[in-house]
């Protein structure tokens, strides 16, 4: 009986957690993290709760489970200064994607403003702990535990962290949604190497913060045109044309942007 109860509540803590990370989008977290938005102190109250809410029912599954650490690596790992190490070298193969993709889509590196990156690490912190916990440690670990193979395992888990983020939507890059699938397969590989979520949290948190740096998005890197300057560029004038107003149309009508014209300077 108890055992049941144990099982029940550990599917119902597990499916609240995967109904948190898909709507991180209402809390401003994750992928949708944006320090522009405006709301003061309560944006951040909701993006607390989100991590608060995240950390409280990865803690209740981890004293349900009977075997938290050998079973769902709810743990650094076996050997510590390993699974450091070999998160380092994740967080720099994912923070040279990331500015290769900066490079590749912008051709430039949009460094955010420095009063945004205090939000930003803490929304890497706490997003990678989360989704390390989550999906390299609950889901893997019970896919794992039901005898499904270890390759179908970490694709399975990779590809469901890849629908929570939901950046396969439309108007979405297809480029961070690859790059989170990547992250989800060596995150998994690494889970499993190392007996731990401990290097893959470190990865993954130095890959997001790369992204944020790079980018200037949390995640959200928009699809080619649709970023403010390239959508402001698409109103501004060819090179070597100037706006001008044209004061035959409407003399007595102040001068607006609806009644404006192209003329060669000069």
């Amino acid at each position: 009986m108890e055992e049941s109860i144990r099982f029940l509540l550990l599917i119902a803590f597990v499916g609240l957690l995967l109904l948190l990370r898909f709507d991180a989008l209402r809390f401003g977290t994750a992928e949708y993290d944006d320090e522009r938005a405006r709301g003061g102190l309560r944006i951040w109250f909701r993006r607390l709760a989100w991590y608060l809410m995240g950390a409280v029912l990865v803690l209740a599954v981890y004293f349900i489970h009977p075997l938290p650490i050998s079973e769902l690596r709810l743990d650094l790992g076996t050997d510590r200064q390993e699974a450091i190490g070999l998160g380092l070298m994740f967080g720099v193969g994912g923070t040279s994607v990331a500015f290769v993709l900066a490079w590749y889509r912008y051709r430039r590196f949009r460094l955010p403003p420095a009063r945004h990156y205090p939000g930003a690490i803490v929304n890497c912190i706490g997003t990678s702990f989360l989704d390390e916990a989550l999906f390299r440690g609950i889901i893997l670990g019970l896919t794992l535990a039901y005898d499904w193979p270890l390759e179908l395992a970490i694709a399975f888990q990779a590809v469901l962290y890849g629908l929570a983020t939901r950046l396969g939507a439309p108007g979405r890059s297809r480029a961070m949604l690859a790059i989170s699938i990547g992250v989800g397969l060596v995150a998994g590989f690494l889970t499993v190497q190392t007996a731990g979520i401990g290097a893959a949290f470190v990865g993954h948190a130095v890959t997001r913060f790369a992204i944020f740096m790079a980018t200037g998005h949390a995640g959200q890197v928009r699809p080619r045109g649709y970023e403010p300057e390239e959508e402001l560029g698409h109103s501004l004038p060819p090179d070597g044309w100037e706006v001008v107003v044209d004061p035959h149309i409407a003399p007595d009508v102040r001068a607006n942007p609806g009644r404006l014209r192209q003329a060669r300077p000069g």
